[in-house]
């Protein structure tokens, strides 16, 4: 059964914590629904009310486009491997740039990884937690190193003039590019 609640708990945070893997979702009007898996150790909670998580540079960047055209996101996290849960968090997100006033504080809370293009700012509107029982058991091998790996061997110089001409999203939206490279020290 699912119940909602208004913020994050201790529970929800440890369960949190335990996942190797995240899925975001955003929409936008006259656009496709987007839905991503993520990895890393890219996702942060930063309080009851708001949580952040790291976007490396990869296919596209549609969750930046309908965040700037319509704000909503869902962030999901199942557990694989223990009691079978469900966690959801609706909210309002927003992209941060490395030229953005606030991307220093924001970006002092993770540990930048190679690609870091912008980070995701979101305000928790509301969590629910279901049971996930037709969630499959999975063990956790270990992450892909490629994505990271191809990301630290690139020239900044490239990346960034690559990733400027990504300036509208599949559907036809606009995206602020990003002019900093993170190499992730």
């Amino acid at each position: 059964m699912a119940e909602f609640f208004d913020r994050l708990d201790d529970k929800h945070m440890a369960m949190i914590g335990r996942q190797p893997v995240f899925f975001v979702a955003t929409a936008a009007d006259d656009a496709r629904i987007n839905l991503s898996p993520k990895g890393y150790d890219a996702f942060r909670v930063l309080s009851p009310t708001r949580v952040a998580y790291l976007d490396l540079g990869g296919s596209g960047n549609e969750t930046h486009a309908h965040l700037a055209a319509d704000g909503r996101i869902t962030v999901m996290f199942c557990n694989f491997d223990r009691l079978a849960l469900i966690l959801r968090i609706y909210g309002r997100g927003r992209p941060v740039l490395p030229q953005d006033a606030d991307w220093d504080a924001l970006a002092g809370q993770f540990d930048l990884l190679p690609g870091t293009r912008q980070i995701f700012d979101i305000a928790v509107e509301s969590v629910q937690t279901s049971c996930g029982w037709g969630v499959p058991f999975m063990d956790y091998r270990e992450e892909r190193h490629t994505l990271k790996k191809a990301h630290g061997q690139a020239d900044p110089d490239e990346w960034v003039a690559k990733t400027q001409g990504r300036t509208i999203s599949i559907d036809g939206l606009p995206t602020r590019p990003t002019d900093r490279y993170f190499k992730g020290e």
